[in-house]
């Protein structure tokens, strides 16, 4: 009886624990563990979320190197993650509108996605649309509300021709379907082998290089109206070049450059919301926006994963699977 006892004790302990992404120090890849760690409880207005999918960002990894110590500080050990989809486990006091079982989008501010479970406020969760796949949805929220910012923030109108540096990544992927959807005659710059996704979805596909102005100048008869650079390495100065105001060019990336000349720099801060996260989903459900999951990895293949997204050459998204 008491070694049943005992048993049943450790079983009851272990239903609390659960697995996180942390580091303890700022570095590369070797840095990050996977980690056996107490299960959270939502407080008031929170919920805990099992998670089903999470997006992973090149944010994620400028901060764990301590590229962005002065932007973002960290406090150690560290967890990861923004963005996630999956199933409210819990729901805390003064929650309304969700429930045990509900199916969710959400982000969290706490660096914590990167986990089995994460704990997220009311309102940084909206209903995941049946029709929207989890990986699709736990890649949305940093790439989705980034592409978003960019796209108002170069002030688009039916018919503005506006070029897209990193037209196939996770966020420019995005950024040239949301531009399209606001009547823009879109430019995207990328590489032969994304050439055809692009033309597929109604862009100009220009491919980045020596000679880049040349053939953007000739694809847009000579009319740039936007810059939207998601990729860095020169393109604020080729918007610069090509004729396009300050105000009209939007870097996410290039802040030295956006310093020097005064271009924005409006990322996913500035569309950190349920409101814009919920247009998204919708766009997303409808098929008026597409995201591309370049590929997939379990939870403790996150050094893996990164590596890859490090290359700077995916087409699309890369998603944990918890």
């Amino acid at each position: 009886m008491h070694g049943s006892a005992t048993l049943l004790k450790y079983i009851f302990i272990n239903t609390t624990i659960m697995k996180a992404v942390k580091f303890e120090k700022y570095g590369g890849l070797d840095v990050l563990k996977i980690e056996d760690i107490q299960r959270p409880v939502p407080a008031d207005n929170q919920v805990l979320v099992k998670v089903k999918a999470a997006g992973i960002n090149p944010g994620e990894a400028s901060i764990r190197e301590g590229k962005l110590a002065k932007q973002f500080p960290t406090t150690f050990p560290s967890g990861e993650g923004s963005d996630f989809a999956g199933i409210i486990e819990e729901v805390g006091k003064g929650i309304t509108g969700f429930n045990a079982g509900d199916e969710v989008i959400g982000f969290t501010d706490n660096r914590a996605s990167h986990a089995e479970y994460v704990l997220a406020e009311a309102d940084h969760i909206v209903p995941r649309p049946a029709n929207v796949p989890w990986e699709q949805a736990g890649a949305l929220f940093v790439a989705g509300t980034t592409a978003w910012a960019s796209v108002h923030a170069v002030s688009l109108k039916p018919g503005d021709t506006v070029v897209v540096s990193g037209a196939a990544g996770g966020v420019g992927s995005l950024a040239v379907q949301l531009a399209k959807n606001a009547g823009a005659n879109v430019i995207g710059l990328a590489g032969e082998s994304n050439q055809q996704w692009l033309k597929d979805h109604g862009i100009t596909a220009v491919i980045y290089g020596d000679g880049q102005a040349d053939r953007i100048k000739t694809a847009s008869a000579g009319k740039v109206d936007a810059f939207i650079d998601t990729f860095g390495k020169g393109y604020v100065d080729l918007a610069l070049e090509l004729g396009v105001p300050a105000d009209r060019i939007n870097t996410i990336i290039d802040f030295e450059a956006a310093q020097k000349h005064g271009v924005k720099t409006e990322g996913s801060a500035k569309a950190a919301t349920a409101e814009v996260l919920a247009e998204l989903a919708g766009l997303l459900a409808s098929g008026k926006l597409e995201i591309t999951v370049a590929n997939t990895y379990p939870l403790d293949k996150v050094r893996d994963a990164y590596a890859e997204l490090e290359q700077r050459h995916t087409h699309g998204k890369i998603v944990l699977i918890p």
